[in-house]
């Protein structure tokens, strides 16, 4: 098969250490939402976030937006503490017909959590965080 590069890590931000797609990508108007985990290093460990990309309708190995910041951080004490300290993974989401996004997310390796999200918020988060 055919492979393309997609995103790469940001050095010195908080996906400079890892990166990584998550669910399969909600199909929009303003592109496909792809939402991802990206990895940081810290002197205490490393902190997996959630971030967001569009990509191109006709070309989904296009991004054409990418949050700068996360949108999704370990803050919980079931989010920082368990098998994988400061891990928050996301692994589904669901777009219901009001605009709002189930997003399901392991945490700490421990536990599933589920967060929810406006569409818009997360095109917004996208083009402008």
């Amino acid at each position: 098969g055919e492979h393309k590069l997609v995103a790469e890590i940001r050095a010195e931000r908080w996906d400079g250490h890892k990166l990584g797609a998550g669910p399969a990508p909600v199909k929009t108007s303003e592109g496909w939402l792809l939402l991802y985990h990206g990895v940081c290093e810290r002197c205490n460990g490393l902190i997996y976030r959630t971030g967001v990309m569009l990509l191109d309708l006709d070309d989904p190995a296009k991004v054409i937006a990418r949050s700068k910041g996360y949108i999704l951080s370990p803050s919980e004490h079931y989010e920082r503490i368990g098998d994988t300290n400061n891990c928050i993974f996301v692994t589904g989401n669901i777009l219901e017909e009001d605009g709002t996004v189930k997003i399901y997310y392991g945490a700490a390796d421990t536990v599933m959590c589920l967060a929810f999200a406006k569409l818009d918020d997360l095109i917004y988060a996208a083009k402008h965080l």
